[in-house]
């Protein structure tokens, strides 16, 4: 009756062999049947009687078992996207799902996670120069505080990204929309901005002189306090717009007139904030 009761179990847990915290429930609930049966034994029932009373005593095992190896795979994901502080540099991660993936403090310079899913994921403080991110889904992503010089985000997913602080030089991000990214106290130069949308972007503090944001879209984006010295927008569409400096920055509002708007297209709010603040919008279209 041994036999029958492990090919019970055996049967109840082969679609789980190999996870090891459901591997240890089997092993448990084998030894514990097996001392039901024989008490059941001991008392003076029969066999078939001893065995269908024993796993009846037991109740929905099977659910309790899908929980169990459900939350032990989970685990096991989590310590399998757990990257940090290594090093990875010209790693293959093209292609993966890697949904709160830890990165930080790594060396990913030369890395490729094209195509990859990585939601949620954090790069915060890694080496992730020359790394190619072309057409990942980067929702939720931390990049802040890390060096991203000369990498790649063409056609990228960004939602909610964050960039801030970072080093940028060289990156290209071409045909991507921007929606509520975080590009706030960093360097940008020197980084290529290329057919892009940009939607609730938050550029706070950062640094843009002699950037040229020609042809591309804004809307609802901020450049508070930003360095702007001869920036250009030439043909660019800016719908609610912020350029607010501090109550007394002289040096924000001098660089402000050295930006050009020549063909710019903007709703009626940011033409006169603007002008309020004496930028040249004399080439201004008003929407």
């Amino acid at each position: 009756m041994n036999e029958k009761l492990n090919q019970y179990v055996a049967g109840v847990f082969a679609r789980y062999d190999g996870i090891k915290s459901v591997d240890e429930l089997k092993a448990d609930l084998l030894a514990d049947l097996q001392e039901r049966f024989l008490e059941l034994k001991e008392e003076g029932k029969d066999d078939e009687t001893a065995f269908e009373m024993t796993v009846d005593s037991i109740g929905d095992i099977e659910q309790t078992v899908q929980e169990v190896a459900n939350l032990s795979r989970s685990l096991e994901r989590q310590v399998l996207t757990n990257f940090s502080s290594s090093n990875l540099s010209n790693s293959d991660f093209a292609g993966v799902t890697a949904h709160k993936g830890e990165f930080k403090g790594s060396a990913l310079r030369g890395s490729d996670f094209e195509g990859s899913d990585l939601t949620g994921s954090s790069f915060k403080s890694s080496d992730v120069r020359e790394a190619n991110f072309d057409r990942a889904n980067l929702t939720d992503c931390t990049f802040s505080t890390l060096d991203l010089t000369d990498s790649s985000f063409n056609k990228s997913t960004l939602v909610r990204t964050d960039f801030s602080k970072s080093g940028l030089n060289g990156v290209k991000f071409k045909g991507v929309t921007l929606t509520d990214v975080k590009l706030t106290v960093t360097d940008l130069r020197k980084t290529i901005f290329d057919h892009c949308v940009f939607d609730g972007v938050d550029f706070t503090f950062s640094d843009l002189r002699g950037q040229c944001f020609d042809g591309l879209t804004f809307i609802g984006v901020k450049f508070d306090k930003a360095a702007l010295n001869d920036v250009t927008f030439k043909g660019a569409t800016l719908k609610n717009v912020s350029f607010k400096g501090g109550t007394f920055s002289k040096k924000y509002y001098r660089a402000i007139k050295t930006i050009s708007f020549d063909g710019a297209m903007m709703d009626k709010l940011t033409y006169a904030a603007l002008k309020g603040i004496e930028a040249d919008v004399s080439k201004v279209t008003v929407i």
